[in-house]
Formats: C-alpha cells, sequence, structure tokens
C-alpha cells in the first residue's frame, strides 16, 4: 500500500512539473492521456502575422477583419517584416549556433552572403559589355533558397532488422527532414576545409555551387540516391 501511494505521488509531481494528464491502470502500468506544452498565453491566442506578403493578402481577402479582435501572441525577437528576412536562413543559424551563441552562428551566416553578393558583383565586372545584359546578380537569400531546394533528398536509408540481419532500406523523406539533412550537409563541407580558409568563406563558395547545382553538397545527395537506388531490392522491408 505503501509502494501505491509513493507510486501516486510521483505521478501527480510529474504531472504537476511537465503539463501531463496520467492516469494510473496498476501498479506497473501508467497511460499518458494527453501531453500539452506550457505557455504564458491560452489557447484562444493565435500566433502573431509579420511578413509584409502575408498581411496583403490578409487585406485582400478580408481575413484582417475577423482577426482584428482576436488576441494575438507576441512575435519572437526574430521574427520582423524586414524582405531580408527568410525562414530558410533563420532555421539555418538555429543549426550552426553552437553552444547557445545565436550572436556569433548569425554574424557567420550573414558573413557568409556578403562573400556571395561580393562575388558576384566581382563577377559581373569582370565580365565584357555585351555579356552584363544578361548577367543577373541575384540576393544572397534566394540563393541559398535556391540551393536547398537543390541539395535536398529525395529518399533515405534507414536500417531495418530482419532475420538477425540488418539492411539499409530506402525509404521517402518528408520535406522538413530533407531540409535539415540539406543544412546538415552543408555545415559539414563547410568544416572540411584548410586551416587557413574561413568557414563563412567555404560556406559561401558551396552555397553557390549548390546554387548552381554543382559542388560536393550536390554530389553527397546524389550519391545518396545512387545508394538507394542500389537498395531498391530491399524496399519490401518497409511493410514486413
Amino acid at each position: 500500500m505503501s509502494g501505491m501511494s509513493s507510486l501516486t505521488k510521483l505521478i501527480s509531481t510529474l504531472a504537476r512539473v511537465s503539463d501531463t494528464k496520467l492516469v494510473l491502470l496498476n501498479h506497473s502500468n501508467v497511460q499518458i492521456i494527453s501531453s500539452a506544452k506550457m505557455s504564458q498565453y491560452p489557447k484562444y491566442f493565435i500566433d502573431p502575422t509579420f511578413r509584409n506578403d502575408e498581411l496583403n493578402a490578409m487585406y485582400e481577402t478580408g481575413e484582417v477583419k475577423e482577426k482584428a479582435l482576436v488576441p494575438c501572441r507576441a512575435a519572437l525577437t526574430e521574427h520582423t517584416s524586414s524582405e531580408f528576412y527568410s525562414s530558410f536562413t533563420r532555421k539555418f543559424i538555429n543549426h550552426v549556433m553552437r553552444k547557445g551563441n545565436k550572436q556569433l552562428a548569425r554574424e557567420i551566416v550573414e558573413k557568409a552572403f556578403e562573400v556571395i553578393k561580393k562575388t558576384q558583383i566581382q563577377k559581373f565586372h569582370s565580365l565584357p559589355p555585351e555579356k552584363k545584359v544578361d548577367f543577373a546578380i541575384r540576393d544572397p537569400h534566394e540563393l541559398f533558397h535556391q540551393a536547398i531546394i537543390n541539395v535536398k533528398p529525395i529518399m533515405v536509408l534507414t536500417p531495418i532488422k530482419r532475420g538477425g540481419v540488418r539492411y539499409q532500406v530506402p525509404v521517402p523523406v518528408d520535406d522538413v527532414q530533407a531540409t535539415i539533412l540539406a543544412y546538415k550537409w552543408f555545415i559539414e563541407a563547410s568544416k572540411d576545409k584548410e586551416r587557413t580558409v574561413r568557414f563563412y568563406n567555404k560556406l559561401a563558395k558551396e552555397i553557390m555551387d549548390a546554387a548552381n547545382n554543382t559542388g560536393r553538397v550536390v554530389k553527397k545527395k546524389l550519391d545518396l540516391h545512387k545508394q538507394c537506388e542500389a537498395n531498391r531490392a530491399y524496399a519490401h522491408y518497409r511493410w514486413n
């Protein structure tokens, strides 16, 4: 009986700390009914809209009248209505960040974009006059977005054990996981460099190569697709 009471106290403490509802079925079985993240805002508060294009679309559709009097959560410090804001860039900065030093990660990515811009301008001025008409200096954020699209894999290999043997089975990957893999490959390729080369210079080169569908990161994606094609005979292990 004392063991039962101590287990009940432990469950109530966990539920109070993690905001999770637990139901005790017996001495050794606990069922999780629901789990909710703690927030200072009630559930009826909506997410903020801070992008200018989204605001203009709300005005055109008349949705702004419906949300005018609805309580809204506060925008994050990294949310801005600037035309240079990009969700791809913001998430990539979080992946570059180490030990919580986000300011350093943001400076590294911004320096890489600065190198991309300078490289495009130098290339533009080095072209003859007749070829400058066809050359367009693109925004580094657009180049990075295009590079992510070119690098994202369609399928990946996952280990599945069948009959005591572990097979590398090709499985399709969702868009979120594919983007995370692209971020990881860019960081790994930028770290594989000489000691005299700065990280942001190597990162800028990899982004420009990937935007043109060339470079080491794109080759890594193609090699992964070749491995998936070579292991296509194990694809049925996904369902067995």
